[in-house]
């Protein structure tokens, strides 16, 4: 009954992961730029967070999500706006990766600045601490509730881009950017659509991971690596197979921990390098 409980808990865990990954896969979907800064504005959602809470602390954290979210999705429209469009019209993919690189530097040493180095986390009171029993087996309700949450983020992503105008916008930007300038589309602008909405799926991450663990401002580099690891264990171009990717490295992570304590993320880090070595494209890509 214990290893049944850790997979529950590693799948739980993993659809953290998923969200993690899902601006990242976004990104680079659409626009063929690997987001270095990713991780960053991860931790800075968390910040964000754990400072609203202080500023009014009768509000439940919980209720900062939307806000924070809608406020990343500002910050990731003018971000794309006012640099990386410039980088992308460069055609270099170099040049984007060494501005985000950049970003993220800039961004860790800012928090470190502001913030200090010190853990911090949130309490979400009496619902991320609650949880029931099924079976036998003890579930946390906010483990729950990030997994559907996760679910509802995934499919409504993935019905917007299938089923809306947008949507069809946004895979035509993205297969040609030039022929759709022909058809009054101009890139630049869905680009700056899909930049805040990357940005705000980092937001909801970072609260997410501030009410479940401590963190600070180097822990980034961290989550970046595990949004990486989501997104090609999943398979590049699926949003789905990001889904599954990220219950994958939960589910190895935890399983690790009840092998050895001392190297649970060595566990899924070890997974992820043996998927990608029998299986290059991703859990649900296509073999070329």
């Amino acid at each position: 009954m214990d290893w049944i409980e850790t997979i529950i808990n590693g799948v739980l865990l993993g659809a953290l992961y998923g969200i993690f990954g899902l601006g990242l896969a976004l990104v680079f979907g659409v626009m063929r730029v690997v987001n270095l800064a990713h991780g960053e504005f991860i931790v800075l959602a968390a910040f964000a967070g754990t400072s609203l809470a202080a500023l009014l602390p009768a509000v439940n954290p919980l209720l900062w999500v939307l806000p924070v979210a809608l406020l990343a999705f500002g910050l990731g429209w003018v971000l794309q706006a006012t640099l990386v469009n410039r980088t992308v019209k460069s055609g270099d993919p170099l040049t984007p990766l060494l501005l985000t690189f950049g970003i993220a530097v800039v961004l860790r040493n800012l928090m470190v600045e502001i913030f200090g180095t010190d853990p911090r986390a949130l309490d979400g009171g009496e619902f991320t601490r609650a949880g029931v029993d099924i079976l036998g087996v003890r579930i946390g309700l906010f483990p729950l509730a990030v997994l559907a949450l996760a679910a509802v983020m995934f499919f409504a992503l993935q019905w917007v881009l299938a089923r809306t105008e947008w949507g069809r916008i946004v895979r035509a930007t993205s297969d040609n950017p030039r022929i759709v300038r022909l058809m009054g589309v101009q890139p630049d602008r869905v680009y700056n659509t899909v930049m805040g909405l990357a940005l705000a799926f980092a937001a909801v991450a970072g609260l997410l991971l501030a009410l479940r663990t401590s963190f600070t401002p180097y822990s980034g580099v961290e989550r970046l690596l595990i949004a990486f690891e989501v997104v090609i264990l999943g398979g590049l171009g699926s949003f789905w197979g990001a889904f599954v990717g990220g219950m994958a490295l939960g589910v190895a992570q935890l399983l690790g921990q009840k092998v050895d304590s001392n190297a649970a993320a060595l566990y899924a880090h070890l997974f992820f390098f043996v998927v990608l070595v029998l299986r290059p494209t991703g859990l649900a890509g296509r073999p070329s």
